[in-house]
């Protein structure tokens, strides 16, 4: 996700600089034209301030990336989380932002790789100052209409969590309901009945489109795809919250537990789950590797 965003910035016309510690992937980025540094000192001394720094990171690294940030960055400048942070953990930073005389923005990005050529959604938290300052940066990664600044420090962190959970429960549904269709006395061509869901139906939307075209491309039986499904944070931080808040969320937690015991238990409706996170998410395929 991060090299799709620097390729959006740089054909806007924004200076970009990479920071990655592996030469593979800074060779990457400078095949396309991006420049690359091997550290975050580096990164720091060839940009001029005021200076932006963005975070594309997975959640459990950012905070082993942040220290150098806060010791190679100072006052005046910006740090800009992209990645799929707990929002607890982007109120803290922005204090520590905040110590030290910087400003700490935390974005939510929903859309996947995929979205690079066409933008993405962005949900952004965090002080109205800094926000508007990179006001336009953010129109430049979003599609359009699909930029808003929702609130305070870690506001774009809670807004993305709750996101993933809905998509949790999204994806659950449609896993389920094919599944039912897979099993049914009927000889039902399930490609076909996406591409029909998809042409103004109320369930009409990009996941069932995706689902479409991952039949198309693996089969309907998709044999070579696990049925055992990963998950990431987001979605059980949004059932911890829902507890915390008093807030009955059981399609999101149902959805959640799925794929806990989907990992003893793999089933279709996983596969179709499987199928999907590697669709928009950009993840790898899961290979079914049970008969091997």
């Amino acid at each position: 996700m991060g090299m799709a965003m620097a390729e959006m910035l740089e054909s806007n016309g924004y200076r970009v600089v990479g920071f990655n510690r592996g030469e593979e992937r800074l060779q990457d980025a400078r095949d396309k034209g991006i420049e690359g540094v091997s550290s975050i000192s580096a990164l720091a001394e060839v940009l001029s301030p005021s200076r932006t720094v963005i975070i594309a990171v997975p959640y459990r690294a950012v905070d082993q990336v942040l220290p150098e940030v806060w010791s190679s960055f100072g006052e005046g400048d910006t740090v800009i989380d992209t990645s799929n942070s707990f929002y607890k953990d982007s109120v803290r930073r922005d204090e520590k932002a905040r110590e030290q005389g910087m400003s700490f923005i935390d974005v939510g990005i929903s859309g996947g790789p995929g979205s690079a050529g066409h933008g993405f959604c962005v949900m952004v938290g965090g002080e109205r100052g800094p926000v508007d300052r990179h006001e336009q940066l953010f129109k430049d990664l979003a599609v359009e209409g699909g930029f808003r600044h929702v609130g305070s420090a870690g506001a774009g962190h809670f807004v993305k969590m709750v996101h993933n959970g809905i998509e949790y429960g999204m994806m659950q549904s449609i896993a389920e309901g094919f599944e039912l269709l897979r099993k049914s006395d009927y000889q039902l061509n399930l490609t076909e009945i996406a591409y029909l869901y998809n042409h103004g139906s109320v369930i009409e939307s990009r996941l069932v489109d995706w689902l479409h075209e991952g039949f198309k491309e693996y089969g309907e039986e998709l044999s070579n795809i696990a049925g055992t499904v990963d998950y990431s944070g987001m979605g059980e931080w949004t059932v911890e919250v829902g507890k915390e808040m008093e807030v009955e969320t059981p399609s999101i937690s149902g959805a959640y537990m799925f794929r806990l015991n989907s990992q003893d238990d793999p089933t279709y409706a996983g596969k179709i789950l499987s199928l999907l996170r590697s669709l928009f998410g950009g993840h790898p395929v899961e290979k079914d590797n049970s008969e091997e």
